[in-house]
């Protein structure tokens, strides 16, 4: 996900390509989850740019937008994967493992909007989000007021642009306020704009705070480094344009992107080891040897409203809802969103249903379920209580008044035991 660093490279190239020229044309494609989830349409999009002026490009944290020569202004956020190009301009700031496009393909793959200036030489630009989670809207307030009304609003100080708010005694106040691990605390952007996963991980690396720690059991020398780290690496990454090749080598961001890889490194160049942790529902970096434990750590801590040490149901309660706020927040809120299970996915492995070896039966369900043609049968042994031949009625044998059995009368047929017909006249 485009961070800090990444958003502020796009402004650069906006104020390069696009500052102080006209559009001449815009077009925009329908899209309900980038245009239509904030209340904004591809054609109110393209009627509010045509013809504009492009004044300024400004940014707070992961957000950021154009200053038009008349309201409205667009406001744009990058979600998982969008990102901004400009046609014969490469702004990418990694470089893929996959195949570059063709720079002659124009508008490029998974295009949302296209523009094209009116000045000559003519520039295109365009915004892309091939996994949709992007968002485009358009705020008609003066150019002066954006930072005043939603979404931004809601959205904590940027660490670059906001130096008089985010000071360490503001950071002292927002530590204390809140219970949660500080990584946590870091990724909200209702409480700092900007920071995401990568950059939250090289700051704590950097100030050897442990992710998992409580933020309000730093101390005021950890609170101190935590400050002067939010700011060095968060100016860093912007000053850079978030070019990794001019980042640091002791940077945990040279290093850890082989997770899950075979014959990947987990050592620094200074020897020290680095894992992976989940905090905040996120993948953290963290050096053990450095980033140690020196305060209560969410999952060690007992309830200190339960002296057994037994969690009660209401600190359970509580706890489950405070990570579903979390998770509910809108895209201001920095969670990388999971791709949609398959339809009648549960969403758990299934690896024990796949081991399982399958029965006969199993297998017939399976395939009348694909053979629509054949009802679904099932077959099954025969009960034998019920199915098999009843047994011949037992006949009551023949007493006489001295209590012994009589011999069975044999009939007189006729017929001799071999078959044959008696001599005697019919």
């Amino acid at each position: 996900m485009p961070e800090i660093g990444e958003v502020a490279r796009v402004v650069h190239y906006i104020h390069k390509h696009l500052v102080g020229k006209t559009l001449a044309k815009v077009v925009a494609q329908t899209d309900e989850n980038v245009f239509g989830k904030v209340g904004c349409s591809a054609e109110a999009f393209e009627k509010a740019l045509t013809g504009k002026k492009v004044l300024d490009a400004k940014q707070q944290g992961k957000y950021f937008w154009m200053i038009m020569s008349s309201p409205p202004h667009p406001l744009m956020h990058f979600g998982m994967a969008g990102w901004f190009k400009i046609h014969n301009e490469e702004t990418d700031y990694f470089k893929s493992s996959r195949p570059s496009e063709d720079p002659s393909d124009w508008p490029p793959k998974y295009w949302k909007f296209n523009l094209q200036t009116a000045e000559d030489p003519v520039c295109e630009a365009a915004f892309v989000d091939f996994r949709r989670f992007a968002r485009i809207r358009l705020l008609d307030c003066a150019a002066e007021d954006m930072r005043n009304v939603s979404p931004l609003m809601e959205n904590g100080p940027d660490p670059v642009h906001d130096k008089d708010v985010l000071t360490e005694e503001w950071l002292v106040q927002k530590l204390g306020s809140k219970r949660i691990p500080v990584k946590a605390l870091l990724l909200d952007q209702a409480n700092i704009s900007g920071i995401g996963n990568w950059v939250g991980d090289e700051i704590l690396y950097n100030a050897h705070i442990h992710p998992e720690q409580y933020s309000n059991t730093l101390s005021p020398a950890q609170i101190r480094q935590l400050h002067k780290s939010i700011h060095y690496i968060c100016s860093f990454a912007v000053d850079t344009l978030a070019d990794s090749s001019k980042f640091p080598e002791e940077w945990l961001f040279k290093h850890r992107w082989g997770k899950g890889k075979k014959d990947s490194s987990t050592t620094l160049p200074n020897g020290s080891k680095f894992v992976f942790l989940t905090v905040g529902g996120r993948t953290s970096c963290v050096v053990p040897s450095v980033q140690k434990k020196t305060g209560p750590v969410k999952g060690d801590v007992k309830d200190e409203r339960d002296g057994d040490g037994k969690a009660d149901s209401e600190g359970k309660s509580k706890a489950t809802s405070g990570k579903k706020a979390l998770k509910s927040k809108k895209e201001e809120v920095d969670e990388d969103v999971s791709e949609p299970a398959a339809k009648g996915s549960t969403g758990k492995k299934d690896t024990a249903k796949k081991e399982k070896e399958p029965t006969k039966n199993s297998l017939v369900e399976d395939e009348d379920e694909h053979e629509s043609t054949k009802p679904a049968t099932k077959k099954r042994k025969p009960d034998l209580k019920t199915e098999a031949e009843p047994e011949p009625k037992k006949q009551k044998a023949n007493v006489n008044a001295n209590g012994v059995k009589a011999k069975p009368e044999i009939a007189n047929t006729g017929r001799r035991r071999s078959g044959r017909v008696s001599g005697k006249a019919a």
